[in-house]
């Protein structure tokens, strides 16, 4: 176990280990610490704690200082010029024609190197642009291509929902979603009505899988024959949510609702054949 303190560079944002040595550390304190590429200000986000050597990518860098004003000034100032920057850059970017969009700007602590992040479907030969900004800025830049979910992240918005992009709100890190998530969540398979701003598929459909994954556990497939009130029938529907069972009496036709707890069937996944599978399969999941 070492002793070590989370540190984060943005607002929302993964936080990186750091060795706080002597220094009193509180949530919220402004420091200065090592990095790979020199000295950085960030915030305290967990405070000192004992951390898994596992956990941490070593070797640990040292938080040099708390921030003084002079530190917080000279961030103030860096931030400042990031606008700059990108009017500089997007007069550039247009001028070589290049397909590309600047996003973001940001200047190490030092203010000697900034980094311009962009976004571009393709990959893109910015050897030129680059030459032209150093020409420009006199200073050391770097380019960093960023993905969609990036984007969004950065430039923020609101979501179908109505609400602050999450990733701009508190997401921390992007995790995988699947087009599976979307099925388990009874959700029709139309990629447009679960997409975000990104274009990809809503960060918000990890949310409830595991939920959705448990009760699934407990209720019959679709396709299976259960024993109901009033007879056998094959399941063709679910209800998640309400754990209600959708069901066809194979005599009669008929489709009723039944809930799950006024059911029995076999756990095993037992079912009424492939056929009865296949011709339920191809009805749409009901809703209430």
């Amino acid at each position: 176990m070492l002793r070590a303190v989370g540190v984060a560079f943005k607002r929302v944002a993964k936080s990186y280990w750091f060795d706080p040595g002597e220094l009193d550390l509180k949530a919220k304190d402004r420091v200065v610490v090592a990095t790979a590429h020199g000295e950085e200000i960030g915030i305290v986000r967990i405070t000192p704690r004992e951390v898994d050597e596992a956990e941490i990518v070593a070797p640990l860098k040292q938080v040099m200082r708390i921030a003084t004003e002079d530190d917080l000034r000279s961030e103030t100032l860096n931030r400042a010029r990031a606008p700059q920057v990108m009017e500089i850059a997007t007069t550039k970017v247009h001028g070589l024609k290049l397909p590309m969009r600047i996003v973001d700007a940001e200047f190490t602590f030092d203010g000697s190197t900034v980094t311009i992040f962009f976004w571009s479907e393709d990959r893109v030969d910015f050897r030129e642009l680059v030459r032209e900004l150093v020409s420009a800025l006199h200073c050391r830049v770097m380019l960093h291509q960023i993905g969609a979910r990036d984007y969004a992240k950065m430039v923020a918005g609101l979501g179908p929902c109505g609400r602050p992009l999450c990733c701009a709100t508190f997401l921390s890190d992007f995790e995988p979603v699947s087009v599976r998530m979307a099925k388990d969540q009874s959700l029709f398979i139309n990629p447009v009505k679960f997409s975000g701003l990104c274009g990809k598929l809503m960060c918000c459909l990890r949310y409830e899988e595991g939920n959705y994954s448990d009760t699934k556990s407990r209720l019959p497939q679709v396709g299976d024959m259960v024993v109901t009130p009033l007879g056998k029938a094959t399941v063709i529907a679910l209800n998640v949510l309400n754990e209600w069972v959708y069901v066809r009496f194979p005599d009669s036709g008929a489709e009723l609702r039944f809930d799950s707890k006024q059911i029995e069937w076999n756990h095993c996944g037992v079912c009424n054949g492939c056929a009865a599978k296949e011709e339920a399969a191809t009805n749409p999941i009901m809703q209430d």
